[in-house]
């Protein structure tokens, strides 16, 4: 058991490392950028971030479902020994 929530664990990082970059990144910049030009406009930071995460969602979208699902049949194949 432990190993399969250490699996699912590592799972998510791997999942959430791309977005939680993209996302710190763009955030970063436009901090920046609003320090630079003093425009303290909250829907400018939002915007950004809202179209840079849905650009990573649709170029690895189908890599992240593809890891989910692969994740999802391990463990159904396994459940039979997880029973005990």
């Amino acid at each position: 058991m432990e190993g399969l929530l250490y699996q699912a664990f590592w799972l998510a990082f791997w999942l959430a490392l791309p977005i939680m970059g993209a996302l710190l990144l763009t955030a970063l910049l436009m901090s920046v950028f609003q320090a630079a030009t003093q425009i303290l406009e909250p829907t400018l930071s939002f915007v950004p971030k809202l179209l840079v995460l849905t650009l990573v969602l649709g170029l690895l979208g189908a890599w992240m479902g593809g890891r989910l699902i692969e994740f999802a049949r391990q463990v159904l194949a396994g459940f039979p020994g997880l029973i005990e």
